[in-house]
């Protein structure tokens, strides 16, 4: 609240700008930047970009992008009822053809997504429209469904990137795409030779204090579950193990950044799925908690972990794209789940920021 006899007219344009629309919606800062030309160079500067995201972080900013045959929507969150407020529709600011557009990772805001006819990869911000394409004339930034995986992160010196990990016929190439520099380049990874199988699932990259994580699960009962871990600003690769979960049924393990600490969801079964927390805690999973405290989920609704909120309820959204509650006796924390692919639709969790796609 400002002073008596103050008035915004006296405060400094630098005030203005970096204590209070740092903390405005980012739909509100685009406007913003219309006011002058001074105002404009400011809102536009990397400071203030990564100052806004950094407040952006609550959960109040989270929607849902879901995408299907003949619609892409964005839905603000009520987490108090587990339901959607009225969506808006999103226009694709890029070439597509039947919405055949697949979210593969998420972080501050940007979706890297991909064009399933063209197979290219894209940056793009469903707040702002901005919009890049990463693929390249010499066949970089292309992504191959089941066999490739995709990781966003941010480096040391703030530089948004791009983790491509491709798999073909037995052969594996790891190529990190950066902003700032706006290329390709290949960096070394050895990795075991089954892992290159098709038999085994890569998930999307979970990015968590300066490390992006990977499950790598085989595809039947009883098979092998490790953690591949990158650390993105020495870009060495390390294997952890899975929590010690029974392998006598279906494993899925769904990593979750929670303020900035890495969690599991790992749920077991056949055809009733039960799930339990775990903590990482340097290279070993602690088990923070045992659910259900609800029925077990049937295998027809199981659940990828999207979103959370700060009131002890964890959310999951089942394969129709209906929200379901686990409630717990936890402390409040706030955490972001990037992506998640159900039957139906495609869709995403993801935080409004002014975060662009390119420099």
């Amino acid at each position: 609240m400002l002073n008596e006899g103050i008035t915004m007219a006296d405060l400094p344009v630098h005030t203005i700008v970096f204590e209070i629309l740092t903390r405005v919606p980012a739909k509100d800062v685009g406007r913003s930047k219309s006011v002058c030309n001074k105002w404009y160079a400011l809102l536009s500067t990397q400071d203030f970009v990564r100052i806004h995201c950094s407040r952006s972080l609550v959960s109040s900013n989270q929607r849902v992008l879901l995408i299907d045959d003949l619609t892409c929507s964005v839905h603000p969150i009520i987490f108090q009822s587990n339901d959607y407020r009225p969506s808006s529709i999103v226009t694709f600011p890029f070439h597509h053809h039947n919405n055949d557009v697949s979210i593969l990772s998420h972080l501050n805001g940007l979706l890297c997504v991909c064009l399933d006819h063209t197979y290219e990869l894209l940056l793009w911000n469903p707040t702002t429209t901005a919009f890049k394409h990463l693929s390249t004339p010499d066949s970089h930034g292309f992504y191959i469904n089941n066999l490739d995986a995709i990781g966003l992160y941010v480096d040391a010196d703030d530089d948004y990137k791009v983790l491509h990990i491709k798999r073909k016929s037995g052969v594996l190439g790891v190529y990190v795409y950066s902003r700032e520099v706006d290329s390709w380049r290949n960096i070394p990874f050895i990795t075991r030779q089954e892992y290159l199988s098709p038999h085994f699932n890569w998930s999307a990259g979970t990015f968590c204090g300066g490390t992006l994580y990977f499950t790598v699960c085989e595809c039947w009962v009883g098979g092998t579950n490790v953690v591949i871990c990158f650390d993105v600003n020495s870009e060495q690769f390390k294997e952890i193990s899975f929590p010690p979960v029974p392998s006598t049924g279906m494993v899925q393990g769904v990593l979750v950044n929670v303020k900035n600490e890495l969690h599991m969801f790992a749920s077991t079964g056949m055809f009733e799925m039960t799930i339990d927390i775990w903590t990482l805690q340097g290279d070993y999973w602690i088990k923070v908690l045992s659910c259900p405290l609800i029925p077990p989920i049937s295998l027809s609704l199981w659940c990828d972990i999207t979103h959370y909120v700060t009131n002890g309820n964890w959310f999951v959204m089942t394969k129709l794209g209906k929200l379901f509650t686990i409630e717990m006796d936890m402390k409040p924390f706030e955490c972001f789940y990037p992506v998640t692919w159900f039957q139906g639709f495609k869709g995403a969790v993801f935080v409004e920021t002014i975060v662009s796609p390119s420099i």
